[in-house]
């Protein structure tokens, strides 16, 4: 009897489990059906992942099939709607026009667990953000961003990388970790008030864990922490993701012990020093943002934006002037009938190189490194041509639709820098160039970028030719969709061409 009843519960249990699934699923449905019909069309969402499930499987071919949808399309990275904004008009139109509506930052759950909702690149829109983004402009224009003296370091710190690059003596190398340390150590004058050495193993070290983290935080486990975040819990690849960011901060919290010991506050030595004096200023006040928890992920949002996306401009670049020699050869040609081999290259020569100048850009765009802009959230209900966008609504911008609108470019689906050329071979910056974004949340480290790129590509192309190791297959032009679009791992090999060439 016992026995019969028991297996009666179980049997109803499971039917009662079985049910409920389908009820789940059913109410699912219908909320998907009626949340689609109030947003702008977009690719049918499953139950409970959305449209995830179609972005993992290919990334790049999901962000390209957009377009069909219409201006703005609607994805689900989950349950809840995400608008992708696919032309530069209604870009504007959102980030410029409705500037105080669109410049939200959502609750990322991965990216929170690591920053705990401090410093200046995901932080919420608000007091805070405001507080930490005008001080860190001051403060790094003050350290000379935008200024001969920063300029100066890059182009020492160039003579480095080519050096650097020389070491392999024409035998197939990865160039990752060169470039990467070369871009950092800008922002590390800057932040730290030092530079390091290639050969440093430390260094190397959180290079390394910086990469992986990028990589990391847009792959499928990122994804999964994103929908079920109590995952934080529980062991998995996951935590190597917080261990490394906490190792990150443990190097800037050393740091920043070290200035705060040696700290003369009528000599500011860098960005840690000013942000010590600001903390001691505003003590009194008690609406300040300025502690050191703020100050820490302040530190590491410059160190990884610093570093990451310039150095992986980069090295997209090296990768289109080796498929393109042609166009690798026109822009020595340039550099060295102006500047010849021994004199550096500077932002004042931009002018004289055209080609060169529009290579460069043409590697922004083509490199394409954030394919779907840097996420924004609406901070109202606000209405965008016709639809109710309701508040802590997700925005995303196509950038590689923009990047590639035939309507601004005169060869938007492959490499040519005839893009940024008008017809008398001057340099030209057509409108839907937005690899740095735009209105409110533009990307604060603009300017170096910039200069970094222009500097570094003209400087290596000065010095060296740049082939492929004949038995290595090409790279994937997709890459590796994450964070930022970045290469695979590739070699190349480097030869001088020599003030004797």
């Amino acid at each position: 009897m016992w026995t019969t009843l028991l297996n009666l519960d179980l049997n109803s249990a499971g039917l009662t489990l079985f049910l409920g699934l389908i009820f789940l699923v059913l109410y699912e449905t219908f909320r998907i059906n009626f949340s689609t019909a109030k947003t702008p069309p977009g690719p049918r969402p499953l139950p409970f992942v959305g449209t995830l499930p179609f972005f993992l499987k290919n990334p790049m071919e999901f962000i390209r099939s957009m377009p069909q949808y219409g201006e703005m399309s609607s994805v689900y990275l989950g349950r809840k709607p995400t608008i992708v904004l696919n032309t530069v008009q209604i870009t504007k139109e959102a980030l410029v026009q409705n500037a105080s509506s669109f410049s939200g930052r959502p609750l990322v759950p991965l990216l929170n667990w690591v920053t705990d909702g401090y410093g200046i690149v995901m932080a919420t829109f608000g007091h805070s953000w405001r507080q930490q983004r005008r001080f860190a402009l001051h403060t790094l224009r003050n350290f000379g961003l935008g200024k001969k003296s920063v300029e100066e370091r890059v182009a020492e710190e160039g003579r480095y990388l080519v050096a650097e690059m020389f070491k392999a003596k024409g035998k197939p190398f990865d160039p990752q970790h060169a470039i990467q340390n070369a871009v950092s150590n800008i922002i590390c004058s800057i932040v730290f008030g030092d530079r390091f050495d290639y050969d440093n193993k430390h260094f190397a070290h959180l290079l390394k864990i910086l990469n992986e983290n990028i990589i990391q935080s847009g792959s499928l486990i990122g994804q999964i922490f994103n929908l079920l975040p109590f995952i934080k819990h529980f062991p998995g690849p996951h935590q190597e993701i917080y261990q490394n960011a906490e190792e990150l901060k443990g190097f800037v919290r050393e740091a920043v012990k070290e200035h705060r010991e040696s700290l003369d506050p009528e000599n500011p030595r860098d960005f840690i020093d000013a942000y010590l004096m600001e903390m001691e200023k505003q003590k009194s006040n008690k609406n300040s943002t300025f502690h050191e928890v703020n100050m820490v992920m302040s530190v590491c949002d410059l160190f990884v934006a610093g570093t990451d996306t310039t150095a992986t401009t980069i090295r997209w670049g090296l990768i289109f002037l080796i498929q393109n020699a042609d166009v690798q050869e026109r822009c020595h040609e340039e550099i060295v009938r102006v500047l010849g081999y021994d004199r550096l290259p500077s932002m004042d020569d931009r002018e004289k190189l055209p080609y060169t100048y529009a290579t460069v850009h043409e590697i922004q765009r083509c490199g394409n490194i954030v394919p779907l802009g840097v996420i924004h959230e609406t901070t109202q209900p606000v209405k965008l041509r016709g639809y109710e966008i309701p508040k802590e609504t997700q925005i995303l911008t196509n950038l590689t639709a923009i990047l590639s609108d035939k309507e601004y470019w005169k060869y938007p689906d492959t490499f040519n820098p005839e893009n940024f050329l008008d017809d008398s071979g001057h340099f030209h910056k057509p409108e839907a160039f937005l690899p740095f974004s735009l209105g409110p949340r533009v990307c604060p480290g603009e300017t170096l970028a910039k200069m970094e790129l222009f500097l570094f590509i003209s400087s290596l192309l000065q010095q060296i030719c740049f082939s492929w190791p004949s038995s290595e297959p090409l790279p994937n032009m997709d890459g590796i969709v994450s964070v930022v679009r970045s290469p695979q791992p590739f070699n190349i090999i480097c030869h001088s061409r020599g003030s004797k060439e």
